[in-house]
């Protein structure tokens, strides 16, 4: 049986024109769509041969046309992105945080303010008081970094020393 599944695999291989015998998968329809994968087939070749030697005899040795076989449709790349996501350009971030600061929404406006270190902070809070600008959400971005700044400190005195 084995000799026989051989001659028939090397015949389908030739019938095709391929140059191994991994080629002759994509004559073999499998299942609903798509056609037999390499490692099936080869797992067929031990465990269901006579399977194997149908699915040869049917597709390739006995059809005067053999025709290769769709692959199964596959999802496209990329197709897992998130499409409810709103990608917004830095011209449309700049309109909204301009449109917050109109309406005055300011929970708004520290969603869309970029984030600053407390050194940037300081330094557009002392030029724009060099300046003569008074810029009421640089102060309140002070402020809240001064407050975090100081309970981080905080936090790390109260952990227990370790040597």
């Amino acid at each position: 049986m084995d000799k026989h599944l051989e001659q028939l695999i090397q015949a389908a291989v030739k019938k095709i024109g391929g140059k191994k015998e991994n080629d002759i998968c994509r004559y073999l329809p499998m299942g609903t769509t798509g056609y037999i994968h390499h490692f099936t087939m080869r797992k067929m070749k031990t465990e269901n041969p006579q399977q194997l030697i149908e699915l040869l005899t049917k597709y390739i040795i006995n059809n005067n046309n053999p025709q290769e076989v769709p692959p199964k449709p596959r999802a496209a790349r990329g197709s897992r992105k998130r499409r409810d996501l709103f990608v917004f350009s830095k011209q449309d971030l700049e309109r909204m945080l301009h449109m917050a600061r109109m309406a005055g929404d300011k929970d708004m406006i520290r969603k869309l303010t970029p984030k600053k270190d407390l050194r940037t902070i300081k330094r557009e809070l002392i030029s724009s008081i060099r300046h003569g600008r008074i810029e009421q959400e640089l102060w309140t971005l002070y402020v809240e970094a001064i407050t975090s700044h100081q309970h981080l400190n905080a936090a790390a005195s109260a952990l227990p020393a370790t040597v």
